[in-house]
C-alpha cells in the first residue's frame, strides 16, 4: 500500500511553513513528504497511522515524523457529523532538512539536532513538560516573521533533544517504498476498517474493497506493513480500548465488546501484548498523569 507524495506549499518569502488547521479532513489521507513534519494537537482526537504504528491521538499531543516517513491523522467519525459540537484545532510547522544550508547540522554544536532528525524518521511522540513546551513554541512560531521563527525552530528541537520523555512509534523494520502512489486502495482499506473492525471482518471482503484477490490481498498488505490485516485490526480494537479507557465512560468489563472483540480474556491478552499493560494499570497510569 503506497501513500500519496504530498507537495507542501509555503510562501514565496519563508524557507519552511506553519500554519493553524481548523478542519479535521486535513491532509487526511495515507501521505508522505520531504519535509519534517512538526504537530501539535490543540483540540481533537482520533487514530493515528504513522509506518507501521497505529495509535489513537488527543487533544495535547506533539509529535515529530520524520522526512519520507508516511503518515495519517483520521479524526474520530463525531467530527464529521453536521450537528457536532467537536472542533480540531491543530498547529503544524514542515520543514526540509537542509534548510539552514547543506553544513549547518554537521558542525559539532549541532550534532544534538542532528541526532534528534534521525530519530524522527521513526516518528517521535514527546511528552511530559516538554510536550507543553514544544506547543507554546510552535504556537509562538505562527506569530513571528524572520529570523525569529528559525531561532524558535531551533530552540523546539533542542528541547525535544533534552527531553527523556520521548517515544518511538514506527518500528526500526519499517521500510518505505516512495514509488509509484496507489492513494485510492490504501485510504479505502483505512476508511473500511476504521468504519467496521468492531464487527468481523473477512478477508473477502476487504481484499474486494482493494479490488484484489484474497489472496494477493494478504501478501500485498505483508509486503507493504509488515504485519498482517488480522495484527493491523487487532491494533485498531486496541487503540479504539486505550481512547476509551482515558474517556472513562465503559466499565473495562463491557470494553471488550465494544471494541469488536469476543471475550474479555483475548481483549485482555491482547491489550497487554500492544500497550505492555492491563487495561487497569493503562488506566489508572493515564489518570495519574493527567
Amino acid at each position: 500500500m503506497k501513500p500519496q507524495l504530498l507537495k507542501v506549499s509555503k510562501g514565496p518569502a519563508q524557507s519552511f511553513s506553519v500554519r493553524q488547521d481548523l478542519v479535521p479532513h486535513f491532509n487526511n489521507k495515507w501521505h508522505y513528504h520531504p519535509e519534517i513534519e512538526l504537530i501539535h494537537f490543540k483540540k481533537g482526537q482520533g487514530t493515528q497511522f504513522i509506518g507501521d504504528s497505529i495509535r489513537q491521538f488527543k487533544a495535547g499531543d506533539v509529535i515529530l515524523i520524520g522526512s519520507q516517513l508516511p503518515h495519517y491523522w483520521r479524526f474520530d467519525e463525531s467530527y464529521f457529523k453536521e450537528d457536532t459540537n467537536h472542533s480540531a484545532d491543530v498547529r503544524v510547522a514542515h520543514f526540509s532538512e537542509d534548510f539552514w544550508g547543506e553544513k549547518f547540522l554537521e558542525i559539532p554544536e549541532n550534532k544534538i539536532l542532528k541526532s534528534v532528525l534521525d530519530k524522527a524518521r521513526r516518528g517521535i511522540k514527546i511528552n511530559g513538560k516538554s510536550k507543553v513546551i514544544v506547543a507554546e513554541l510552535l504556537e509562538k512560531m505562527l506569530q513571528c516573521e524572520g529570523c525569529e521563527k528559525i531561532i524558535l525552530l531551533i530552540q523546539i528541537l533542542n528541547e525535544i533533544a533534552h527531553c527523556n520523555q520521548v517515544s518511538t512509534l514506527s518500528s526500526i523494520g519499517f521500510e518505505h517504498n516512495s514509488g509509484a502512489a496507489d492513494n485510492e486502495r490504501i485510504n479505502a482499506i483505512y476508511e473500511y476498517s476504521l468504519a467496521n473492525f468492531r464487527k468481523k471482518i473477512h478477508i473477502e471482503e476487504i481484499a474486494a474493497i482493494a479490488y484484489i484477490s484474497p489472496n494477493s490481498f494478504c501478501r500485498y498488505f505483508k509486503s507493504q506493513t509488515q504485519k498482517t490485516y488480522y495484527q493491523f485490526l487487532i491494533e485498531l480494537k486496541v487503540g479504539y480500548a486505550c481512547k476509551l479507557l482515558i474517556e472513562n465512560k465503559v466499565f473495562i468489563k463491557q470494553l471488550c465488546y465494544e471494541c469488536g472483540f469476543n471475550n474479555f480474556a483475548s481483549f485482555h491478552k491482547f491489550f497487554k501484548q500492544i500497550t505492555g499493560k492491563s487495561p487497569l494499570s493503562y488506566q489508572k497510569e493515564f489518570m495519574h498523569q493527567s
